[in-house]
């Protein structure tokens, strides 16, 4: 979509429209749980490549990935580690924590194929769920141009992108703070991202 096009705004009830958006090649302005994001179907490669150029995001950033369950993981083909695992089963999956995941031996999909790891989220989001549940794993990234604070006006966030998305979705974002980000695909596990959840309750979880 062009700068100046007409932008489909929809509520939170409208689920399947912005799933069939979504599978349309389409990017949404999604509130999250944390921060705005701007979602996407991982394997529409034109989608993908749009997605970058509204963020001014060089392509070579990875883009994390959100899923509705952890039985969802299964179709991206990673290794769950013991950390992992703890971190999963914890009081903030759904929620606030990211996890870093390398890959097994088979599994991984195309569009994963040039990584060493995938960074995973399932969000504490009714909303975001049901759209998940429908859609598959998603890129869901944060909603503002590379480098800059994630606003939390939508007025704001269409501001600093090159472009606007094809749909956005009523709703204010959670606390505002991005989720924290765990590599459990490194021993020990590495807190590469502190946000809403502290090191030192990752530390306590992990111990």
């Amino acid at each position: 979509m062009s700068k100046g096009g007409t932008v489909r705004t929809v509520d939170r009830t409208h689920v399947a429209a912005v799933a069939g958006c979504l599978r349309d090649g389409g990017i949404v302005l999604v509130p999250t749980d944390t921060v705005f994001g701007l979602a996407v179907l991982p394997a529409d490669e034109a989608a993908v490549n749009r997605l970058f150029e509204l963020k001014r995001r060089s392509p070579e950033r990875r883009l994390p990935v959100m899923v509705a369950e952890t039985g969802q993981l299964a179709s991206l083909g990673v290794a769950v580690t013991d950390a992992a695992r703890t971190l999963l089963a914890s009081q903030y999956v759904p929620g606030p924590l990211t996890i870093a995941l390398g890959f097994a031996d088979h599994g991984r999909p195309d569009w994963l194929r040039t990584r060493d790891e995938v960074a995973v989220r399932i969000p504490r989001d009714d909303f975001l769920l049901a759209v998940l549940r429908q859609t598959g794993p998603l890129f869901v990234t944060s909603a503002n141009a590379h480098g800059m604070a994630s606003p939390d006006r939508v007025e704001e966030i269409l501001d600093q992108l090159s472009d606007a998305p094809d749909m956005i979705v009523e709703g204010a974002a959670g606390g505002g703070q991005p989720s924290t980000l765990v590599n459990c695909r490194l021993v020990p596990p590495v807190v590469e991202r502190e946000g809403a959840v502290s090191k030192a309750e990752i530390a306590r979880l992990l111990s």
